[in-house]
C-alpha cells in the first residue's frame, strides 16, 4: 500500500554525476571486472591442479579406507572416463616386484616367493593394512582361467610367500595388490609378473557372458551394465539351491571382494563393495576401463567359508 502520510520524505531524485566522475566509475568498474575475470580464472586453473592430483589410494596405516581402488569415487555415482587398471607392468612409482623364481610345476603345491623392493634394491618392509592384509595376490592364468585371490606372509626382511598349486600348465599373471609405506608416505600400488607351468597347453575361450554362475552350493547373479564412459551400480544376489537368500558373512572387512580382469592384457580393477547389504544384495560401483571382454570374480563367505563366482561381461 503507498504511504499516505503528509510528513513523508519527497522521493530521492538521482542527479547525473559530473563528468570527471562519470569516467572515474567508469574506469573503477572495467578495472573490477578486470579482477574478477583473473580471480575466476585462477580459480578455474587451481581446480584443475587440484583435480588431477589422484587421491584413489590416500589413507592411514591402520585403515587407509581410500585404497579401495575407485570405489570410494564410484560411491558417490559420479562419472568417470573408466576405472584405471593395474598389474600390467613389473615396476611403478618406484617400486618393482621381484620374483625368486617364474617357474613352476603343475600339479604340486610349491612355494612362491617375490620381494617388493624401492629405489636402490632395498626390500621394503613396511605395508598398511588395507581390508585386514598387508598385501593381496592374485594368481590367473592368461586364458583368465585358475582364477585364486591369496594373501602371502612377509619375512622381517620383506620376503612374501605363499603355498601356490597351479594345476594347468601355462602362462599366468601374478597380480600383487598392496600399500607400502616408503619414507613416511603411503604408495598404493599393483604389480604383476608372469608364470610359467611347463606342458602342453591350449588356451580355454572364456564362456559366453551370463548374469548367473555356480560357486559351490550357491548361485550368484548380478544387476547392472558396465560402462566405460559413466560408473554403474552392480548389485550381487547369492542364493542357495533352493532360493533362499544366503546368508552372507563379511570377508576381510567387506561383504564381498570383485576383481575384474580384462581379456587381452590382464588388466586389474579390485572394486570394494558399499559397507552395508542394499536388500540383501552386495552394491559395487563400477567404471569399465575401456571396450572389451571381462571376467569377473566375486569372492563371498557364508557359514566361514570362502566361495567365488565368475561370470563374462561384454563391454562395447
Amino acid at each position: 500500500m503507498a504511504d499516505t502520510r503528509t510528513d513523508a520524505p519527497p522521493p530521492e531524485v538521482a542527479t547525473p554525476p559530473a563528468e570527471g566522475a562519470t569516467e572515474r566509475a567508469s574506469f573503477r568498474l572495467a578495472l573490477f571486472d578486470a579482477v574478477l575475470v583473473v580471480v575466476l580464472f585462477a580459480g578455474y586453473g587451481i581446480g584443475r591442479l587440484n583435480n588431477s592430483v589422484d587421491n584413489t589410494h590416500a589413507g592411514s596405516i591402520a585403515a587407509p579406507a581410500g585404497h579401495e581402488h575407485e570405489a570410494d569415487a564410484m560411491a558417490t555415482g559420479g562419472s568417470s572416463a573408466g576405472s584405471a587398471v593395474g598389474g600390467l607392468a613389473l615396476s611403478a612409482d618406484g617400486l618393482t616386484l621381484v620374483p625368486e623364481s617364474t617357474t613352476l610345476a603343475a600339479g604340486r603345491a610349491q612355494p612362491l616367493r617375490f620381494r617388493i623392493v624401492g629405489a636402490g634394491g632395498a626390500p621394503v618392509t613396511t605395508y598398511a593394512v588395507v581390508h585386514d592384509k598387508p598385501l593381496h595376490l592374485v594368481v590367473v592364468r592368461r586364458d583368465l582361467g585358475g582364477f585364486q585371490h591369496l594373501h602371502p606372509s612377509m619375512a622381517p626382511d620383506g620376503a612374501w610367500s605363499v603355498p601356490l598349486t597351479l594345476t594347468q600348465p601355462g602362462s599366468y599373471r601374478a597380480i600383487a595388490d598392496f600399500t607400502a609405506v616408503v619414507g613416511g608416505r603411503q604408495v598404493a600400488e599393483t604389480l604383476g609378473v608372469d608364470l610359467t607351468v611347463a606342458g602342453s597347453y591350449q588356451p580355454v575361450p572364456l564362456p559366453a557372458p551370463a548374469r548367473q554362475a555356480s560357486a559351490g552350493e550357491f548361485q550368484a547373479a548380478y544387476e547392472g551394465i558396465p560402462r566405460t564412459d559413466s560408473v554403474q551400480p552392480l548389485l550381487i544376489t547369492v542364493t542357495d539351491r533352493q532360493g533362499a537368500s544366503a546368508r552372507l558373512e563379511p570377508y576381510l572387512g567387506a561383504y564381498g571382494h570383485l576383481v575384474v580382469l580384462r581379456e587381452g592384457d590382464v588388466g586389474y580393477v579390485h572394486v570394494h563393495p558399499e559397507a552395508q547389504l542394499v536388500d540383501g544384495k552386495v552394491k559395487f560401483w563400477l567404471a569399465a576401463p575401456g571396450p572389451g571382454r571381462y571376467r569377473m570374480f566375486f569372492d563371498f563367505q557364508v557359514a566361514g567359508r570362502v566361495h567365488t563366482a565368475a561370470w563374462t561381461a561384454s563391454v562395447d
